[in-house]
């Protein structure tokens, strides 16, 4: 491996409707391009709902998780859940008090049950960082500074994943942490969630990534009592390996991609369920 194995250029746009649009969006670009990186990538989605569902298309999720489950790859859903526990926050029925503590109950078996969740998951930083108020819950700081008062400051509300202390390792392949940080801006229109990430995987990891996030900034939006406007996602490297893009096992989910792309926003969409109850 070349330690200049990345290239300096432009940062690539990309902008969905909904995560299905924006991830489509992204693999087509790989597919109708010369290599299988893009360096750095800047992906913004809106068209969130104002019950906190967040709408998919159907045709290209199951499509995806056929060909991960094909290719022995973790679900769309599993991938979400590293970063926010959506059945936890449904069996909370709203109490995030009741989430928090399902989810420290519950860590230590979703640790072991992955050998790539042994250095740990990304709610669990969020909200089980091992240093800071709240004994560590990022979140729960957020949401009670930003109910206790009028006015707060922009910087207030964001959270990190990446700690140097246990993340600054010369191991060559580092799988944890990729997301690095969260920050989550109030605006006139709603909130606004924006993720950084070091490197992602097309293939396997990026629209869990999207999905979950969605879903911390449906339950941040929630919390915080306004509707989730946007989703902008920074990426410093992202690749399409695990699978090569002429890979005939592709063809489905490409077809599923451009059939995504071309209808009307309301064509084929359904929403994830939430218990959340409407702004």
């Amino acid at each position: 491996m070349t330690k200049t194995s990345s290239k300096a250029s432009v940062p690539l746009l990309i902008e969905g409707r909904n995560i299905s649009a924006a991830y489509c969006g992204l693999l087509l670009h790989i597919a109708d391009n010369p290599g299988v990186e893009v360096s750095p990538l800047v992906l913004t989605v809106d068209g969130f709902t104002a019950d906190y569902s967040i709408p998919e298309d159907t045709a290209v999720r199951s499509t995806l998780d056929a060909l991960l489950a094909k290719k022995g790859k973790t679900s769309v859903e599993d991938v979400a859940f590293t970063i926010f526990p959506e059945q936890l926050w449904i069996m909370s029925q709203g109490d995030r008090a009741k989430l928090f503590q399902f989810y420290r109950w519950s860590f230590p078996f979703y640790r072991a049950r992955h050998k790539a969740n042994s250095r740990g998951l990304y709610f669990e930083r969020l909200t089980m960082f091992g240093s800071g108020p709240c004994d560590g819950n990022q979140l729960e700081w957020i949401l009670s500074e930003w109910n206790k008062r009028d006015g707060v400051r922009d910087s207030m509300a964001q959270a990190t994943t990446f700690d140097p202390a246990r993340d600054h390792t010369a191991s060559a392949q580092l799988k944890f942490p990729c997301l690095q940080h969260v920050s989550f801006v109030p605006t006139t229109t709603g909130l606004v969630v924006n993720a950084f990430y070091a490197t992602q995987q097309i293939f396997d990891k990026a629209y869990g990534n999207y999905l979950g996030l969605a879903q911390l900034g449906a339950f941040m939006a929630h919390e915080m009592k306004m509707p989730l406007a946007r989703l902008n996602v920074n990426v410093g490297v992202a690749k399409l390996e695990r699978i090569g893009k002429t890979d005939s096992a592709m063809t489905p989910l490409m077809n599923a991609a451009r059939a995504c792309v071309a209808p009307p926003p309301s064509a084929g969409l359904v929403s994830t369920p939430t218990s959340l109850p409407a702004a």
